[in-house]
């Protein structure tokens, strides 16, 4: 799946963003078979910034959905995205 179908946003926001990443060393330009496409993945930099950031964003889930079952929370999901749906038609 594309990376700007999946985030909603525009293919150039993308690029400018992934660009912006590898500048700062955050991810890297991994080669592929076809050159249409650029795969990239998170340098040695990215993944420990990564690993910091998701403490944080799992402590903040945590405490927003507590009392929330899992059950709860995956019907929201499928509901919001079939809200997403009916908007992007």
């Amino acid at each position: 799946m594309e990376l700007s179908h999946y985030m909603s946003v525009e293919k150039p926001t993308v690029t400018r963003t992934m660009n912006r990443l590898e500048e700062l060393g955050y991810v890297e330009y991994v080669p592929g078979k076809d050159k249409r496409e650029k795969r990239m993945k998170l340098s040695v930099a990215g993944q420990k910034v990564y690993k910091e950031v998701r403490v944080t964003i799992d402590q903040y889930e945590e405490e927003i959905l507590k009392g929330i079952t899992e059950q709860e929370q995956i019907e929201t999901i499928r509901i919001m995205g079939e809200i997403r749906d009916n908007i992007t038609k």
